[in-house]
């Protein structure tokens, strides 16, 4: 296959690749962020401590971590029909792609959260603070370098998962590698998918690494 063969497929596989990845972290962000928020306030000396809740989100959240991706994409396909009409095409594997996510995500937040230093939650309690007083200007606030951390792990991680997605459907740059690479034995188109995999991988990296520093040397001049 020429160059100019193959410009048009990979430009449609990363337009398709960055359609998936970037609708399913606004999904993931939005079901993990409070999951994750939740772990936190009902564990043993949280705000909200509440065990038995705790310990069923916990449970979900690591049946969820544990599922290999292609099985749980497989097993989700009726919900994903339900949900958008269809299991093909890009806005289909948006359903799987934030359910994987989701969980994974959520353990990143608590970890991230935990980090968090408890002498500030209990200055603000001290000052009459609530719970979502305390969420919104101490936790979030001062975990904010880690999330950021988080969010970059979890859209790379959603690279890969959309990768996967192709052998099903899901079209984008692990789609376009199996129709026109794998079952064609076309080598070169192969390892060019994969080149710019890795470069788009880089760049979502890059560009973490670097909010994260900005923000650290934000927090360190407040």
């Amino acid at each position: 296959m020429t160059w100019s063969e193959m410009q048009p497929l990979l430009e449609q596989g990363t337009v398709d690749t960055l359609y998936m990845v970037l609708w399913a972290t606004v999904v993931t962000i939005a079901g993990g962020l409070p999951l994750g928020i939740l772990l936190v306030l009902t564990d043993k000396g949280g705000l909200l401590q509440n065990r038995p809740v705790n310990k069923v989100v916990g449970a979900i959240v690591n049946v969820g971590r544990s599922l290999p991706f292609i099985i749980l994409l497989i097993a989700l396909i009726p919900f994903t029909t339900l949900v958008v009409g269809t299991f093909i095409g890009p806005t289909a594997m948006i359903v799987p792609l934030a359910i994987g996510a989701i969980p994974f995500f959520a353990r990143l937040v608590e970890t991230a959260i935990r980090e968090v230093d408890h002498g500030l939650v209990e200055a603000v309690q001290s000052m009459g603070g609530g719970i979502p007083t305390i969420v919104r200007k101490v936790l979030l606030p001062q975990a904010l370098p880690s999330l950021v951390s988080a969010v970059t792990t979890t859209v790379i991680v959603l690279i890969g998962y959309s990768a996967m997605a192709g052998a099903v459907g899901g079209e984008g740059l692990g789609s376009k590698a199996i129709t026109y690479g794998y079952q064609r034995f076309d080598t070169t188109f192969m390892l060019v998918t994969v080149v710019v995999l890795v470069v788009i991988v880089t760049v979502v990296q890059l560009i973490g690494d670097g909010v994260v520093r900005l923000l650290a040397r934000r927090g360190r001049t407040a």
